[in-house]
């Protein structure tokens, strides 16, 4: 099963950071090159353990939907999500936090495997690993940018102990 790991330094707070990827309004925003939106679950806010969020998006020109449930959950430091329903077999995908100084590792560890029989390996390896990196690092660099600006106050405006 392909592996993706991304690991972005953000000069801000861990929690903070941790916040906002738990942010369903920041998820918006930050996958909107595949027109992303949410249509059943936690429509905004913060998600907490056992929420589901269903997502419908384009991606390859294609619409498709997508439910991820917050299975496993420790604030500030970790969190994972996991695909319920959607066009993978499988996907996986865990957050990771860690206070460095001033700064917060977060740490991006992403499974998956297309629904392609006998050449999702190929297709996995060759392209849809490709495909996934850059929507991840797309993702990571709009978080970065909300937590190291004044721009996390959008989407956590009642969290002023974030400073």
């Amino acid at each position: 099963m392909p592996l993706i790991k991304i690991e972005t330094v953000i000069q801000a707070p861990q929690k903070r950071c941790f916040l906002l990827v738990l942010s369903v309004d920041l998820h918006t925003v930050s996958t909107q090159q595949t027109k992303e939106s949410i249509v059943a679950g936690v429509r905004s806010g913060i998600l907490q353990l056992g929420d589901t969020v269903t997502f419908r998006a384009q991606h390859f020109g294609i619409w498709q939907t997508l439910t991820s449930k917050v299975t496993e959950l420790e604030t500030p430091i970790y969190f994972c999500d996991e695909m319920q329903q959607g066009a993978f077999q499988r996907m996986r995908h865990e957050h990771h936090f860690e206070k460095q100084g001033n700064t917060t590792l977060m740490r991006d560890v992403f499974e998956f495997a297309s629904p392609l029989g006998w050449v999702r390996k190929a297709v996995d390896t060759l392209f849809m690993k490709r495909y996934l990196t850059h929507f991840l690092k797309e993702r990571c660099s709009v978080i970065k940018h909300y937590a190291e600006t004044e721009a996390w106050r959008e989407v956590l405006p009642l969290m002023d102990n974030l400073k």
